[in-house]
């Protein structure tokens, strides 16, 4: 065959094949749409599962994902806000093909600050697929370390400390008796043992020259009138609270509407303190001790044996006598409560009654060693830092010893476990260190709590510490420089150290209590000059007292 026919035949068989039925286009291809999810997310390089404890103030966050994410979605998405829900400026870099996002804030975020990184729904993938499930965690940045008051000597701001902290009892005194109110929120509620502290608040203020001798002994003659002449009492003994205009019992609970022995040891403590530094030959002084002694010597210290047992009982009310039914004994608090019965020369208790009531309690005795210090007395670690401090505001610790301790290691070692345990920090809460220690009675977020190594809430109360100098002098002066130099914009106002504080809640209290307070000023004086130790220690029926127990 000819190359003409060839050409021709090649022609003819394409125009037949263009001549039958035309075919159906392909149809298109539909993309996939894949669903975009969270795979891991850092803050400065560590995980980030959990809150973030002292980020620095211009994080880098990274967040990676399991698909590209649509760069047009994550302005809308992807934010940093704060506590009240607002967007703080952020800037987003996309790395790795858009499967990983930097977000960091655009300038430093605010020190010692809760925020939240949040990403919405609204995300999608580079092909259409949204985040199914919304995402959010809190950061906290870190601690501004600047000084936020100008550098004083250390016995300028313990000077300073105290007067600011007096104020609470002078200037919040209760206008009619001059009791201290149990906290800076209350109007007539009144505490007497508070104001025992407070009494003692008023001698330092004399005796720093806050005040002058003729204004402390005004004041303290209105109290003593006060107490002598109005305040309701039980068997010679005072309420928990009491109505600072009446002197009406104010309930502390439902059944705790009378007596409290405890409460009235305190004050009992204050008031010969007073006894003893008023001490001149006018008339003014020496009816003021007579009014004291009045008030003292009408405690029926020896009633709250219920029946002449070998312990001493808490409450006593005109409805239900001992209902309550408290004991005062094991190592706590009330050593005061078992010397100022002793020391009672109208209704005083024999050594028995310590030794089988007080000292007598299975929990009394301890001998245990905790972080390298051996512990005399009380609960395992030690329990609250109240407890050798309320009674010690008049008995001085040093050289003391009896059959069960040496109260100069008690009230030491004692101290030295709460330091060495918040320094330790076991639960591992954020700002816990050898400047921010002290675990004992304070207030909460929402509540109140007697804080311990065994109850450790995260809460830093400033008297744990401070009213610890005595003991711990270098400790205690690092945690009261830190708590005025570093965190005083949150918790130095106007009567001082507020009540407590958690860092890692971001909680400030700004609450004031008389029993917090107190001890702060009395044991700073105490480091001072030993004032009151010397004061009431040299009261006749307390010498007596100390020496039969």
């Amino acid at each position: 065959m000819s190359m003409k026919n060839t050409l021709i035949r090649i022609l003819f068989i394409g125009l037949l094949a263009g001549c039958g039925k035309k075919g159906s286009p392909d149809p298109p291809v539909t993309p996939t749409i894949k669903v975009i999810a969270i795979q891991e997310v850092k803050l400065n390089g560590t995980a980030f599962n959990n809150t973030y404890y002292g980020s620095s103030r211009q994080p880098v966050i990274r967040l990676q994902f399991n698909e590209p994410a649509m760069q047009t979605t994550v302005n809308t998405s992807v934010k940093i806000t704060d506590a009240n829900g607002n967007d703080i400026a952020v800037s987003y870099t996309p790395q790795s093909k858009d499967s990983v996002l930097l977000v960091q804030p655009s300038s430093p975020l605010t020190a010692l600050t809760k925020y939240w990184l949040k990403v919405g729904t609204t995300l999608k993938s580079a092909s259409g697929g949204s985040l199914q499930t919304a995402w959010e965690q809190s950061f906290i940045t870190q601690i501004d370390s600047s000084r936020k008051f100008p550098a004083i000597s250390d016995n300028a701001l313990l000077d300073l400390v105290q007067q600011t902290t007096f104020k609470y009892f002078w200037d919040f005194g209760h206008p009619v008796s001059g009791l201290a109110r149990e906290r800076n929120t209350d109007t007539d509620l009144c505490t007497s043992g508070g104001s025992g502290f407070g009494v003692m608040a008023i001698l330092t203020g004399v005796n720093r020259n806050f005040i002058t001798r003729t204004q402390g002994l005004t004041r303290i003659q209105t109290i003593v009138a006060f107490l002598k002449n109005t305040a309701q009492t039980f068997h010679g003994a005072f309420p928990h609270w009491l109505n600072g205009a009446t002197g009406v019992v104010i309930p502390f609970s439902a059944k705790d509407n009378g007596a409290d022995l405890v409460e009235t040891s305190y004050l009992m403590q204050g008031l010969l303190c007073a006894r003893q530094y008023f001490n001149d030959a006018g008339a003014a002084e020496t009816t003021l001790r007579a009014d004291i002694n009045t008030i003292f010597n009408r405690v029926e210290w020896s009633w709250f044996r219920q029946n002449n047992q070998d312990v001493l009982y808490w409450h006593w009310n005109s409805a239900g006598g001992f209902e309550m039914n408290v004991q005062i004994k094991g190592w706590n608090e009330c050593l005061i409560t078992y010397v100022m019965a002793a020391s009672s020369t109208t209704f005083g208790i024999p050594k028995s009654v310590y030794t089988n009531g007080w000292a007598g309690d299975p929990g009394f005795k301890n001998g245990g060693s905790y972080f390298g210090y051996q512990l005399p007395l009380g609960p395992s670690v030690g329990g609250p830092l109240f407890f050798e401090h309320y009674s010690f505001l008049g008995i001085n610790p040093n050289g003391l010893a009896d059959t069960y301790a040496n109260y100069t290691d008690q009230t030491k070692n004692h101290t030295l476990i709460n330091y060495s345990y918040c320094r330790q920090n076991p639960k591992g809460y954020f700002g816990y260190s050898d400047s921010v220690w002290g675990l004992t009675a304070s207030d909460i977020p929402n509540g109140y709590s007697a804080s311990s190594p065994t109850n450790d809430l995260g809460v830093i109360a400033p008297t744990a510490a401070i009213s610890s100098l005595p003991y711990t002098p270098g400790e205690s002066m690092a945690a009261l420089k830190f708590f005025y130099y570093v965190l005083g914009d949150k918790i130095w106002k106007q009567y001082g150290f507020t009540d407590a504080f958690s860092l890692k809640d971001l909680w400030f209290a700004n609450s004031y209590l008389a029993i917090d307070q107190g001890p702060i000023i009395v044991m700073i004086e105490n480091y001072h000059s030993g004032l009151f130790w010397n004061l009431f220690t040299s009261c006749p029926e307390v010498k007596t007292g100390m020496k039969n127990l």
